[in-house]
């Protein structure tokens, strides 16, 4: 989402009326199955996916396909409840696609675009947007911005099927995360139990992603990612998940055909990355940005102005420098990002990793007595408690009567000497 296209740049990856038209179907398993013609990238003919998060730049692996249907009401069912153990096994298979299909940009693009149709300035939702699972239906598939995402939802499409419980609004963030992980990025903190949609009205209209190419790109970033919350540090630290993928000019009308990085794969050749080793998450984008000394890496506008805008620099020079400062940018920035407009059951959300809960401490009558040793901690705290309770502080002693206090003690004294004396 960080630099995802849309507007000029977008239509170019995909015109609505002329490049894609999809026929519907759906079968009695809840599988689908979609044929997608095109006269310059047909279908049958692509190989392996191959995106950045931001650009559509794609690729089938023919090996692997999944016939699915895309219709004006979507991609199957609804899932009702959140099972955990579904979501969990849903990460396994995730992992295994990414082993053998290389289709971590494109599953990360999947789940940026999903949430960054958020507005803040809308409260109801679903209208203002975000991680609802609205982008498995045709009218937002159809978005210039989300040109080839179907073929990211024919990845993920099986898994639903298979873990029917995990909403497409879980599904979408989960395989986004999972796919940083997987190419060495930070462990993302996340949560699940995100509401899906249910009709394709309740999608968002098209412009509300980001282009590549807008004629002021500093301006342009802030209007779009401001509308989202965000802020300079998370648009950069965002930026810089363009570390991953390719971008190829046939479709997005960016970069070169191939270079020496992109000649040979892996995958289907071709496109221009951005780093070196385009499957690897790392600070390698700020760092090459920075030089610019390589003529076969691409840089869009949106990206060369990171180290142009006063303050975007500050960040992009910090993560240059310091890839641990990045990646827990990134992570808290991702994060943020992945729960954009979603809607939880139940409404704090669940872990996949379950809730951290404090051990209680185990009673050790010797740790709470005097003796020859200083008091515990604890028992400090209970005594402070107390006495705070009947009005003592540390800094207020507790009110008292000087000349009663005094009668009270010579009457206790006399009336010791008495029993003395008897």
């Amino acid at each position: 989402m960080a630099s995802s296209l849309s507007g000029a740049a977008a239509n170019r990856i995909l015109p609505v009326a002329s490049r894609a038209r999809f026929s519907l179907s759906l079968s009695s398993a809840s599988r689908s199955s979609l044929s997608l013609s095109s006269p310059s990238c047909p279908l049958s003919s692509a190989k392996c996916f191959r995106f950045s998060p931001f650009i559509s730049h794609l690729s089938l692996n023919s090996q692997r396909r999944s016939m699915v249907n895309v219709s004006s009401r979507g991609f199957g069912t609804v899932a009702a409840a959140l099972d955990l153990e579904q979501l969990k096994s849903a990460k396994d298979d995730i992992k295994e696609i990414l082993k053998t299909q290389f289709c971590h940009p494109i599953l990360v693009r999947l789940g940026w675009h999903d949430a960054g149709t958020y507005n803040k300035n809308i409260e109801e939702w679903p209208q203002r947007g975000g991680a609802n699972g609205s982008l498995r239906f045709e009218v937002e598939l159809k978005h210039g911005a989300n040109a080839g995402l179907v073929n990211a939802l024919k990845v993920i499409q099986p898994i639903k099927d298979k873990y029917s419980d995990v909403t497409y609004a879980d599904l979408f963030q989960l395989a986004s995360a999972t796919a940083i992980e997987e190419a060495g990025g930070p462990k993302i903190p996340m949560k699940y139990g995100r509401v899906d949609v249910t009709v394709p009205e309740q999608c968002p209209e098209e412009g509300r992603l980001p282009a590549a190419g807008p004629p002021s790109p500093a301006d342009h970033l802030r209007e779009v990612f401001y509308r989202m919350g965000l802020n300079d540090k998370e648009v950069v630290a965002l930026s810089g998940a363009h570390t991953l993928g390719r971008s190829r000019p046939e479709r997005s009308g960016w970069g070169k055909p191939e270079t020496k990085y992109t000649k040979d794969g892996p995958g289907a050749p071709g496109g221009q990355s951005w780093t070196v080793q385009w499957l690897k998450f790392d600070n390698s984008y700020f760092k090459d940005i920075k030089e610019r000394k390589d003529e076969n890496l691409l840089v869009l506008p949106t990206d060369a102005v990171l180290f142009e805008d006063p303050s975007f620099k500050v960040y992009a020079e910090k993560y240059a420098e310091d890839q641990e400062a990045f990646f827990k940018d990134y992570a808290e920035a991702h994060a943020k990002l992945s729960n954009l407009g979603a809607k939880f059951d139940p409404p704090e959300g669940i872990f996949l990793d379950g809730p951290k809960q404090a051990v209680p401490e185990k009673f050790v009558a010797a740790k709470y007595s005097s003796g020859k040793r200083e008091l515990s901690d604890t028992m400090k705290q209970k005594i402070r408690a107390e006495y705070e309770a009947v009005g003592g502080s540390p800094d207020k002693p507790l009110q008292s009567n000087y000349f009663l206090n005094i009668m009270i003690l010579i009457a206790a004294l006399a009336f010791l000497s008495s029993l003395v004396m008897n």
